[in-house]
């Protein structure tokens, strides 16, 4: 925008923030203004704070206090563009966030989250109706253009009839000999001949854009992926999975022309996910950074749902939205999609998905399991007791092994070990149908575990209900002793080393 433009706005805004720190009536001032509530005036108020806040940090809490107070203000101010209003009040939430953090200020982030959850959802409403009135606007607009569009044919078909019939009538006057009348009647025809030959070309023109213009809709198809469901979580990611092989088998679906679009949404920070950046880059797909502002909430489910309805408003010429998840809150998505007459295609394990979301989808693509690594897994060494040299037997044990492999599992394993709720669900998550094939040995899940511990020398033992890391030290100083697992009098798995001599 022009300096001159640019430094009124941030006059404006400088006068807001003046009265509100004053404790001034600020409606009057945003009445006479309302010229000036745009989306420029939310990028001048997200550069001014940034800049602020560097040089005076000394003043930043004093400042974003104002800030928060004014965005509270404009977000409940009725005139002028609703959408401009909250746009403002939205970033100068998300600006005062950087002082106001969760562990320093409580209280004031607290607030600031609930207001930002309720103007995200303002401004998905205003999305919502927006979507709504432009469809309206669509097929309004396409039967004007098929009215147009059988007009045009109709008179193009008439106009090569008569410019048959014309050379036909020109012909027979070539081939007789005509009075200087006749010789007339010839010329005016031969010019109404031209007049017409003019006329079928302009259609010609005409259908030949219609058809450029069908073409250009080909790229019809938006992908979001959502990383997170993809790996199965943050804890251990799974990256056993091919984004390619997703995005060639989506292209053999007759509903997908051409990929216009592709977002795959993660905290692209953990360096876990970088072996997978290579081949977002190699196809395409633009890596939206998501950094979760609440543990409860999922930053990047929220992230998606809101870019595919301001997609699904802008981008008229998307028409299939594929949404790469089994999360079933994407389900409530879909169905939106479906009053916008947009086409879902569901993408997501098959044992990993909502029934809800995989019921509402119009197509559903499977993802292969990925069990095969763990199943296949080989052990060198397991006990002679035949009952312990069961494949669930094996492969748990090498389950519980890869714990100790995991940064963050294996320091719950030393500081106070891991709940047995959770180590059944990093089973079951795991090992395809675990509980089935436990079950057969008739025991619970502890007594399971202790079966699969014994006479193994993997330090892990469970006490007080958790599995847990027991220190090895002693054991690997001496070649003369061996690992034994006993029952203590609690009926507690525990490890000791007894020598060779007992």
């Amino acid at each position: 925008m022009p300096n001159e433009v640019a430094n009124q706005k941030q006059t404006f805004l400088l006068e807001l923030l003046k009265a509100t720190y004053q404790n001034q009536e600020i409606y009057p001032i945003l009445q006479h203004n309302l010229n000036k509530l745009n989306d420029d005036l939310a990028l001048i108020l997200r550069k001014w704070v940034s800049d602020r806040f560097a040089k005076e940090p000394a003043n930043a809490v004093n400042i974003a206090r104002v800030i928060l107070k004014l965005s509270i203000i404009i977000q409940e101010f009725t005139q002028g563009n609703p959408a401009n209003n909250l746009e403002i009040a939205i970033a100068g939430y998300e600006a005062v966030r950087q002082v106001f953090t969760r562990e320093a200020f409580p209280k004031e982030w607290d607030i600031i989250q609930q207001a930002l959850v309720i103007a995200y959802q303002q401004r998905q409403q205003i999305l919502s109706r927006t979507v709504g009135e432009l469809c309206e606007q669509t097929v309004q607009t396409q039967t004007q253009i098929n009215t147009l569009t059988n007009k045009f044919q109709q008179e193009l078909q008439q106009a090569k009839l008569q410019v048959n019939n014309l050379q036909a009538v020109i012909t027979q006057f070539k081939q007789q000999s005509v009075s200087s009348e006749s010789t007339h009647e010839m010329s005016s025809l031969i010019a109404e001949f031209r007049e017409l030959k003019q006329c079928q070309n302009r259609l010609e023109q005409l259908a030949t854009q219609s058809n450029i213009s069908a073409k250009a809709e080909q790229f019809n198809t938006a992908i979001f992926y959502d990383i997170e469901n993809l790996t199965m979580g943050r804890s251990n990611p799974n990256l056993n999975f091919s984004l390619k092989q997703i995005q060639t088998n989506l292209e053999k679906i007759s509903l997908v022309n051409k990929i216009a679009i592709q977002c795959a949404y993660a905290d692209w920070s953990d360096s876990r996910l970088r072996l997978l950046k290579n081949e977002i880059q190699e196809l395409g797909i633009e890596s939206i950074q998501i950094f979760d502002y609440s543990h409860k909430r999922n930053a990047a489910d929220m992230q998606l749902a809101i870019d595919v309805m301001e997609l699904a408003q802008s981008r008229s010429t998307l028409q299939v939205f594929v949404i790469v998840s089994g999360d079933g809150a994407f389900a409530s998505l879909a169905k939106k999609l479906h009053e916008y007459g947009k086409t879902v295609i569901g993408c997501a394990y098959e044992g990993n998905v909502n029934r809800v979301l995989k019921s509402v989808c119009d197509y559903f693509l499977p993802i292969p399991a990925t069990q095969a690594k763990i199943e296949e897994a080989q052990i060198n060494e397991v006990n002679n007791d035949s009952n312990l040299n069961d494949d669930i037997f094996v492969i748990t044990k090498k389950v519980l092994q890869a714990l100790k492999q995991n940064n963050e599992q294996a320091s719950q394993l030393r500081q106070g070990g891991i709940h047995m709720s959770q180590i059944h669900t990093i089973l079951r998550k795991e090992i395809q149908n675990f509980d089935q094939k436990r079950q057969k040995h008739g025991s619970t899940l502890t007594s399971f575990l202790k079966k699969a511990l014994e006479g193994t020398d993997v330090c892990l033992s469970i006490d007080n209900n958790k599995l847990i890391l027991e220190d090895n030290t002693n054991l690997s100083n001496s070649s003369n002793k061996s690992q034994k697992a006993i029952i203590n009098s609690n009926g507690n798995l525990k490890e000791t080393v007894v020598t060779g001599k007992s």
